[in-house]
């Protein structure tokens, strides 16, 4: 992480990150395009996300979620910075000449080669078939279905843990302590994934959180009735209400809203810890 000096009250306590160990190497401009921000809006142009909006305009990188190129080796030729997402990315150039992003695990340098292949080494990128990895193993970018694209464990310094093999499903722990089971013919990447000390970072000012496109948030007894449940009445009134509930009225704080009869509820070993 970086310290920066106090030279203004906002410095004293920012902390960012250090970017020394990234190659200095612009973007490959064949993977990266524009793209409109939603804004917390619907199709309808309704608010479902509040406290989002402004912030600076990014490219966005085109990651190879899938890693679909069986049995062709790849050299990480850098490792990037990407500001749509917490951990860092690889460019690969495969033997073939195609060249390809993907999410960089902790170990992975420049010069590494990775594969994706039913059986291949484990170690820190590449991408094997989860019932071929061994006990113990920490995984990212998982296939919740056979062929689907990785979809879980993709944040900064996520990783899940290979429990047991059986039954054609294979159990992993995940970062929030849930236990699931998922398919053995699913496919996930070797390693824990880089950039772990994202929790570190210290923003400093409030100008900063809304150049991420963070928008102020607003307590909800601070405004009117009409706007919100905990709304109005003279001074400091508490909430009037024996359930916290949302701005929409709907009840919150230990209900649970998980759907009994999802189907994929079958496949959760053990709910993750309060």
């Amino acid at each position: 992480m970086k310290q920066y000096n106090p030279t203004t009250p906002s410095r004293r306590q920012m902390k960012g990150y250090d970017f020394s160990q990234l190659t200095q190497i612009d973007p490959l401009k064949s993977l990266k395009r524009g793209f409109h921000k939603k804004v917390g809006r619907n199709n309808q142009g309704r608010i479902t996300a509040p406290h989002r909006g402004g912030g600076v305009k990014r490219l966005y990188r085109e990651i190879d979620f899938k890693q679909d190129k069986l049995n062709i080796p790849g050299k990480v030729f850098a490792i990037e910075y990407d500001p749509n997402r917490t951990a860092r990315i690889a460019r690969i150039h495969f033997a073939d000449g195609e060249k390809r992003y993907i999410l960089a695990p902790q170990d992975l340098k420049v010069g590494d080669t990775v594969i994706t292949a039913e059986q291949a080494p484990i170690k820190p990128g590449n991408r094997i078939k989860l019932k071929n990895i061994p006990q113990g193993s920490t995984v990212h970018n998982i296939e919740l279905f056979p062929n689907q694209g990785g979809k879980l464990v993709r944040s900064a310094g996520g990783g899940a843990m290979v429990l047991a093999n059986e039954a054609g499903f294979v159990q992993l722990v995940m970062p929030s302590s849930e236990t699931r089971m998922i398919s053995g013919e699913s496919y996930a990447s070797i390693g824990q994934l880089s950039n772990s000390e994202h929790n570190l970072v210290n923003l400093g000012k409030a100008g900063k959180s809304r150049w991420l496109g963070r928008r102020p948030k607003v307590r909800g007894t601070a405004m009117n009735p009409v706007d919100h449940p905990y709304g109005g009445g003279e001074g400091k009134q508490g909430r009037g209400t024996r359930r916290p509930k949302t701005a929409q009225g709907k009840v919150t704080g230990g209900r649970k809203t998980r759907n009994k009869k999802k189907k994929s509820g079958k496949f959760i070993v053990r709910r993750r810890n309060k």
